[in-house]
């Protein structure tokens, strides 16, 4: 947005709720200017809390909350003593945290940054598709007791990055992406399991639709991309891990929900299969868990999606949706009642 531009648009009431630290890191000199430029800003700029006198006098005023991580619930005693708010626009992925039901019954517009999240932790699944296929993490774990005996390369099946078939379990953003990137650099096959996926849409994008069923037992890689719901809460147990082929690596970038911790702890314990995990039930998992210690498992403290420079692009989603919603443009991204039932 020029400068010219900028004076002569609508400047609404802003309010930047989310973590103090987070705001350091999501804000830099660029990113402040321009949120000057598009909103018009009050003492404090930036809150992590809604309750003190002086957060109220601002929440009165405020017709846009731009959220991130560390938003307060916005419930429904909030939103009272925001009479004149109409737009939550979230510079992370979910909303969780923080939107619900008293939003939607207000007429809210609310919005999420969610698609720029997407891409780095879309990025870091690609790597970990890559070395999964060659076994990278657990030929590199072992090594630092091998040595100079190779002989244990020999020990973990197929180390090939040729003719494979990764199985993604749903179709969300960062699924879609994946898709998109392996098809698109011609790495893999690649298995869609979505119930709610237009198969077409799958078809379209260069993947097979397939039940959970079906998939399994083709998948050399199967990565987790779908949202933690009640219906989707350890859809990957003992019956699922004993579908999968011997020697078969899981990712799971999504949410530690999705997989039962101690049948996945069990089925590698076996050595049968592999397992990448940047997200884990618990998180982070007991000191005493197995899967840290197990030579074909990789624990990662959740780093896969947008950390340090890579959160400006989701601040900078949260600023297009800010620009157009000041010029009464439709939103970019937004957030339904009914989509959040099913998205993460």
């Amino acid at each position: 947005m020029t400068a010219a531009g900028a004076a002569d648009a609508r400047r609404p009431e802003t309010l930047v709720v989310m973590d103090r630290a987070w705001f350091g890191v999501q804000f830099g000199d660029a990113e402040l200017a321009r949120l000057g430029a598009l909103a018009s800003l009050g003492d404090p700029v930036v809150t992590d809390e809604l309750d003190s006198p002086a957060v109220r006098r601002r929440l009165a005023r405020a017709e846009v909350l731009l959220t991130s991580w560390g938003c307060p619930p916005l419930d429904a005693e909030v939103l009272d003593a925001a009479p004149r708010l109409r737009a939550v626009l979230h510079a992370a992925g979910t909303v969780r945290g923080h939107v619900g039901a008293a939003a939607f019954d207000r007429s809210l517009l609310v919005t999420t940054a969610a698609a720029a999240n997407a891409e780095p932790v879309a990025r870091f699944t690609l790597g970990a598709v890559l070395w999964a296929f060659k076994k990278v993490p657990f030929l590199a774990a072992e090594a630092r007791g091998a040595r100079t005996d190779w002989s244990y390369r020999d020990r973990h099946g197929e180390l090939s990055g040729s003719d494979r078939t990764v199985v993604l379990v749903g179709f969300s953003r960062v699924g879609r992406r994946v898709c998109e990137l392996l098809v698109g650099l011609r790495l893999a096959r690649v298995l869609v399991v979505d119930p709610v996926a237009d198969p077409a849409a799958v078809r379209a994008a260069g993947a097979e639709p397939a039940t959970l069923a079906e998939a399994l037992p083709r998948a050399d890689v199967l990565s987790l991309h779908a949202p933690s719901l009640p219906a989707t809460r350890h859809m990957i147990a003992a019956p699922e891990l004993a579908a999968l082929p011997d020697g078969a690596v899981i990712i799971n970038t999504a949410r530690g929900a999705l997989v039962d911790t101690a049948a996945l702890t069990e089925a590698c314990a076996g050595g049968r299969l592999y397992a990448m995990l940047d997200v884990t039930e618990p998180e982070p998992l007991p000191a005493d868990s197995p899967l840290y210690d197990l030579p074909n498992v990789m624990v990662t403290p959740h780093i896969a999606g947008s950390l340090g420079s890579e959160t400006r692009r989701m601040t900078a989603a949260a600023l297009d949706e800010l620009e157009r919603y000041a010029r009464g443009e439709p939103p970019i991204d937004p957030v339904t009642r009914d989509g959040l039932a099913v998205q993460a």
